[in-house]
């Protein structure tokens, strides 16, 4: 993914994809592979270009995991993104307008400055812990 992501992985599986504010593509890019739970990409269109209206069929699918999304709306962290094993494998920071795209292992933040995240991720919320701290 050349100039389009960091990908930060263990033992050739990844477990984030780092995206830096200032790419922006030309054309339509997709930056995760179709069998992950969780679709980041960008989808580029030109002036007057137009995405025909269209709902989405209700397909069923069966996900294990929570993959999630945060976006820097403001301000600055440092992540530590562990492996499986809770070990730490790398620390990166991230700026206003860096997104971050976990697919394995945990994480955890610091923060450098005031800082807001957005968070998107896959629901429902089931309203029980899901989280397992170490």
């Amino acid at each position: 993914m050349d100039g389009i992501a960091e990908i930060i992985d263990w033992e050739g599986h990844p477990l984030v994809y780092i995206i830096r504010a200032d790419f922006m593509p030309d054309k339509t890019t997709f930056l995760t592979p179709p069998e992950f739970k969780q679709q980041v990409g960008f989808i580029v269109y030109p002036q007057n270009g137009e995405i025909q209206r269209h709902v989405h069929v209700p397909l069923e699918r069966h996900l294990v995991g929570t993959s999630e999304v945060l976006i820097v709306k403001k301000g600055r962290c440092e992540i530590d993104i562990y492996n499986d094993n809770r070990e730490l494998v790398a620390t990166r920071e991230l700026r206003t307008g860096d997104l971050m795209l976990m697919v394995g292992g945990g994480h955890g933040f610091r923060m450098l400055e005031d800082t807001v995240l957005l968070e998107v991720k896959q629901g429902p919320y089931t309203g029980l812990e899901e989280k397992e701290r170490f």
